[in-house]
């Protein structure tokens, strides 16, 4: 078909034919070029080329784009049920830290009565055989404790219900009881225990790092066949590191990190001394890591272990002075608390019995009771040294700290120890800012009596 035409009755034969031959030579031009598209593969050679690639891509991109479409519906469809299934763990865990509450003050009550008990009764004059049976008793109790204590303390840690209430304090208020106490579980063991005192101050939570040297020392008891401990403290350039050895067998190498687990322990337990769960010192890893404290530890087969933790330095303060108008006190034989006026207050008549018999057995004169009317109602005008009150003492009644306020404010200088079994830094540290001094449930005797001393001595 030509590509320019012109009626024929208006061209000359020459033209037509000249038409026809341009026809002709525009046809081959056309089919070269063509050719010449068609014909270009290579990818840097023809435009051709480059569409069809820009094809391909473009259907790549849509393919892929509905993949990530895809990928999208199913990532939504996984965090609802992520959403869900952590609403269930935030529930799981509300209903946790409400059990460790009601596991803390419902299961040590009874426990805290029954030790108050059993340490009243070793000071009685008994029979050999009644004496061996009151101590069974006693170190059966101890066990109970102490495995309670261990389960209530690795939760509240994985629940996220305790935290550190750091305050300045002076280490010895903390090394000389656990000496005193655990020279005598060591010598159970046929084990003696050489302390070092320190005049160091620390800024830590006490309650805390008592756990933490605790485990160490009752560790070193466990595992220690015969030889002895050491208590100590070791001033480094960054704080002070407490240290607890012992002649024990040693930890092989590969077992010094897999010891911090849970529920793992030394090779070399002795079968009548080890009632462990295992938790020990992955309670201690737990609390470290969050007082910030490093924990370290040496150890020699055959020769013994060292663990040691290393606190933070504190400015010292000064020592309590005798506060003014306070009530004085009887020294009989030099001990402080005999004849001393100890006032308790608690909900619990279990707890009251205890007390009585547990202070009365020191020489305290004890008055106990519920409430501080009934106390002051029996006191006879006799001026209170030192109180002894509950935390709780009931739904619908005021706490312990603020009535021991009330109560000072009415016998100024009134020694004040508050004791509870809520473990919650909340309370140590309103306990603290109130001037009074804090023990934790199941009360241990021996440290009560030690501070109960150190109050008395101090005025």
């Amino acid at each position: 078909m030509a590509l320019f035409q012109l009626p024929d009755t208006q061209r000359c034969p020459d033209d037509i034919a000249a038409l026809h031959e341009e026809n002709r030579r525009l046809r081959k031009v056309c089919e070269a070029l063509m050719e010449r598209v068609e014909s270009g593969g290579s990818p840097n050679s023809a435009p051709y080329a480059a569409f069809e690639r820009s094809v391909l891509l473009a259907e790549q991109v849509r393919e892929r784009t509905d993949a990530l479409h895809r990928t999208l519906d199913e990532l939504s469809q996984v965090n609802t049920r992520l959403l869900a299934a952590n609403a269930e763990a935030q529930a799981a865990n509300v209903s946790k830290t409400k059990f460790l509450a009601a596991v803390s003050h419902d299961l040590l009550q009874p426990l805290n009565a029954a030790r108050l008990f059993a340490s009243a009764l070793e000071t009685h004059a008994l029979p050999e055989s009644s004496q061996a049976l009151v101590g069974h008793i006693g170190r059966s109790l101890k066990d109970v404790e102490g495995l309670l204590g261990t389960l209530v303390d690795i939760s509240r840690l994985d629940a996220g219900v305790l935290h550190a209430d750091k305050a300045p304090f002076a280490v010895s208020t903390l090394l000389d009881a656990l000496a005193e106490e655990y020279r005598q579980v060591a010598a159970v063991r046929g084990l003696s225990l050489h302390y070092v005192p320190s005049s160091a101050w620390v800024d830590s939570d006490l309650a805390l790092l008592a756990r933490v040297v605790r485990n160490f020392l009752s560790n070193a008891v466990r595992y220690t066949e015969y030889g002895h401990l050491l208590l100590g403290c070791r001033r480094r350039a960054t704080g002070l590191e407490i240290m607890v050895g012992d002649t024990g067998p040693g930890i092989p190498e590969p077992q010094r990190k897999a010891i911090f687990l849970e529920f793992r322990r030394a090779s070399q337990p002795q079968a009548n001394h080890s009632r462990g769960l295992g938790l020990g010192l992955a309670i201690v890893d737990r609390i470290s890591t969050m007082l910030d404290h490093p924990v370290t530890l040496a150890s020699q087969l055959g020769r013994g272990s060292l663990f040691s933790i290393l606190v933070p330095y504190a400015a010292p303060r000064a020592s309590v002075e005798r506060a003014p108008n306070s009530p004085p006190f009887a020294h009989w034989d030099d001990d402080p608390l005999h004849g001393c006026v100890v006032w308790v207050v608690d909900d619990d008549p279990a707890i009251i019995e205890g007390m009585q018999a547990l202070l009365g057995s020191w020489g305290c004169r004890v008055r106990a009771a519920a409430t501080v009317s009934a106390l002051e109602a029996a006191s006879d005008g006799e001026r209170p040294a030192v109180l002894l009150v509950d935390y709780h003492l009931g739904e619908h009644r005021e706490n312990g700290i603020d009535l021991a306020a009330r109560l000072r404010r009415r016998y100024p200088g009134l020694a004040t120890v508050v004791i509870t079994a809520n473990h919650e830094a909340a309370v140590k540290r309103a306990t603290r800012q109130a001037g009074m001094h804090c023990l934790l449930k199941p009360l241990k005797p021996l440290r009560l009596k030690m501070l109960l001393g150190t109050l008395l001595d101090s005025r």
